[in-house]
């Protein structure tokens, strides 16, 4: 028998020689998915011996991870804002960069909102979760992806408060929100061959819509004016190279206030604007 510590100094190195970057972070990671133990107690259990099936899934992991399978597909989890979502091959994983919507999100109140392409539910859920008065509605093209929001809802006990709707954009979608948000694909086409094999192995159909990156941008501008109350904000996760035609889209469906918000490595992440306010102030759903 093994222990976790011997387990691991076999394992990095093996990682590492199969170009992981991370591989000490990500054999940890898989050693206590394997083990069974929360990730941040997995150092006072390094010098237990691993029972034979925690061994034996720990090389397993370690076989899936050097043939470059994202580590969330191979735990079925992974943290966003705090929380633990489940991932499947039919999600998109969620990023750190992407909090910086939910942070924008969250810095002012909204009772009603609407995550267009909601993969895992983490965008609508974590906002839910920090606004506790609010509902909101998540759409998605796929149903084994509406599926995992919807398992997401019931383990963060927020089902009560968010429905799923497959939906192309807006196309199924009825009523005023006072927030959209939206992660949607928009890498383009001629960079696809530069990402990692761990980000090809995620939904196509999440990553990129071809072309230019910017036909879901296009659809969300053309269709949020009319689901938007006044005053309403819009904000969509964007590329570091696509805010200011983002913006441009933005501002030529007349809405307003629109800002292009870093994230924290300073690169543009984030396009926010809002709905002019018409003549009688705030408006209603």
């Amino acid at each position: 028998m093994t222990t976790g510590n011997e387990a691991l100094r076999a394992a990095i190195p093996r990682l590492a020689a199969a170009g992981i970057t991370d591989a000490p972070r990500d054999a940890r990671a898989l050693l206590a998915h394997a083990a069974g133990i929360a990730p941040d107690r997995l150092t006072l259990h390094l010098s237990d011996l691993l029972t034979p099936e925690s061994e034996a899934a720990f090389a397993q992991a370690i076989t899936r991870r050097m043939n470059r399978e994202p580590v969330s597909h191979i735990t079925g989890t992974r943290l966003f804002w705090g929380r633990s979502f489940r991932v499947t091959p039919d999600t998109l994983d969620p990023r750190p960069e992407t909090e910086i919507l939910v942070e924008t999100a969250l810095s002012e109140p909204f009772l009603k909102c609407l995550d267009l392409g909601t993969g895992t539910g983490c965008i609508l859920l974590s906002c839910l979760a920090g606004m506790p008065m609010a509902q909101g509605t998540g759409t998605d093209i796929h149903p084994a992806t509406l599926t995992v929001a919807e398992e997401n809802a019931r383990a963060l006990n927020l089902s009560t408060r968010a429905r799923f709707v497959l939906s192309d954009w807006f196309t199924a979608i009825p009523g005023r929100f006072d927030l959209i948000l939206s992660n949607p694909p928009y890498i383009a086409e001629e960079e696809m061959a530069d990402l990692s094999p761990e980000v090809l192995r995620e939904p196509r159909r999440a990553l990129t819509p071809g072309g230019d990156g910017l036909d879901a941008y296009r659809a969300i501008a053309k269709g949020a004016p009319a689901r938007l109350m006044p005053g309403g904000r819009l904000m969509v996760e964007i590329g570091p190279t696509q805010g200011a035609q983002v913006a441009a889209l933005f501002a030529a469906q007349g809405l307003s206030d629109i800002r292009i918000l870093p994230d924290l490595d300073g690169r543009d992440r984030v396009v926010a604007a809002r709905k002019p306010q018409d003549d009688t102030g705030c408006g209603t759903a």
